[in-house]
């Protein structure tokens, strides 16, 4: 069997920027394809081995087709002082990302156990990802969704919620402010329609560009207690313990490597946005480490457990923004945006009438049944799991503030009974007091 070995540690070099340099060697290769275990791969990869897309020979006279890096050192070297990892990949001759994602590594309630008490990757190269540049970005995506970016600098990021002029909610996004740009990074059904919109408000004097770059990244999130050591031992441990949104940029073999402090789904972790042509060296340095490969069968599970809405179930035109509870990425002291007179409204007159809650479920319940109390339908269940081992049913649902609260029974669909609690995502916004 053919294993990935851990990378020898090595200390980074200072610099400017506070930025590093990653080299791999290409001379390493792995040398027989039947060999290769299925979690060594990215979900990419791993489709292209099964149909015989690489081919990879034993004899050095040969040419070797599949070149995976398997075993290699890191040298941690600086990178040039003005070097801006989305000009990089866009000036590049980078490959296109072929977003082939694994529904399931046959571990799903191994990966969901390693959350608590370990770390996982997961490939997200399917979730859209945005860059915003020009002379005028900051201002330009300050008017038009709702977090504070006139207050952030290079290096931060935030969420922020891109909302209808009535504050019904789009999709959540991660915003990290780079030198020459803002990636955002936004849910897979919305990128087109969140590209469309922005293009759309650039007005004629605006020196703002929209550039989808799903296609030319690859992204994957690291979850989990042990995702610090993880870091640390690849020699990245100064990004641990920073704040929310700080990244920092790499370079894996010349081409661009960003990594940020949390993810998607949580204020802990890690986000990696690379250039595709790198992927496999980092899916393998992750699980050289001891990650544990998370396919996308378990992290929908997970997104529920952990309460992270999601467009076409939780964000909807039926809900607002504060309905869903994304204090974290709203500004209530910023200037004029887009749906700011409506979350206005909603603060100073309590207009806020229903909120999203996890429900503990005795059985399975259709997403969409009707959720009630006493009779009296006061709520919509919008996302169910069978939880793990297939045997904890948890669902994400809307219930009118004045009906039920935290601890109370309800009932969801024909008769299956429900208690109300609340979930990570949504604990770690509380609205302001």
């Amino acid at each position: 069997m053919l294993f990935m070995h851990s990378p020898n540690p090595l200390t980074a070099t200072n610099a400017r920027m506070s930025c590093a340099t990653v080299f791999l060697p290409s001379n390493a290769f792995c040398t027989c394809r039947a060999a290769i275990p299925r979690r060594s791969l990215c979900p990419t990869s791993f489709q292209k081995l099964q149909n015989g897309a690489f081919n990879c020979r034993n004899d050095n006279s040969m040419k070797k087709n599949l070149s995976i890096p398997c075993g290699l050192p890191l040298d941690l070297t600086p990178p040039p002082i003005d070097y801006d990892p989305l000009d990089a990949t866009m000036a590049a001759e980078s490959k296109v990302a072929e977003h082939g994602i694994n529904k399931t590594y046959d571990n799903d309630d191994e990966a969901l156990d390693a959350v608590d008490n370990g770390v996982v990757v997961v490939d997200l190269s399917d979730y859209g990802r945005i860059r915003v540049s020009g002379e005028d970005r900051i201002q330009f995506l300050h008017n038009q969704s709702t977090a504070n970016f006139e207050c952030l600098c290079e290096g931060q990021g935030c969420d922020t919620v891109f909302v209808t002029p009535t504050a019904r909610t789009i999709d959540i996004s991660h915003a990290w402010v780079m030198k020459n740009a803002i990636s955002l990074v936004v849910s897979p059904m919305t990128c087109g329609r969140i590209t469309e919109m922005l293009r759309k408000y650039i007005f004629f004097a605006d020196k703002v560009e929209i550039q989808d770059i799903t296609e030319r990244t690859s992204m994957f999130v690291l979850v989990g207690p042990k995702s610090n050591k993880i870091l640390e031992d690849l020699n990245l441990g100064d990004l641990v313990g920073q704040p929310y949104g700080s990244h920092k940029h790499y370079s894996v073999s010349g081409m661009p490597l960003t990594v940020a402090v949390g993810n998607v789904i949580s204020q802990g972790g890690f986000t990696l946005l690379m250039s595709p042509a790198v992927t496999e060296s980092v899916w393998k340095a992750l699980l050289g480490q001891g990650a544990i490969p998370m396919g996308s069968n378990a992290w929908e599970t997970l997104r529920i457990l952990q309460g992270r809405p999601a467009p076409g179930k939780e964000l909807t035109d039926e809900f607002n923004v504060l309905e869903a509870g994304l204090w974290r990425a709203i500004s209530l002291n910023k200037g004029c945006y887009k749906g700011q007179e409506t979350i206005s409204r909603l603060v100073t007159y309590d207009g806020i009438k229903q909120r999203l809650w996890g429900i503990r479920l005795l059985s399975p319940v259709e997403p969409g049944s009707f959720i009630t109390v006493d009779e009296k339908k006061v709520g919509k269940l919008t996302s169910f799991t069978a939880g793990r081992k297939a045997s904890e049913p948890f669902g994400l649902g809307y219930v009118k503030r004045k009906a039920a609260s935290e601890g109370d029974t309800v009932i969801v669909g024909e008769n299956v009974v429900g208690t109300l609690v609340g979930v990570p995502f949504l604990r770690e916004q509380p609205p302001p007091s």
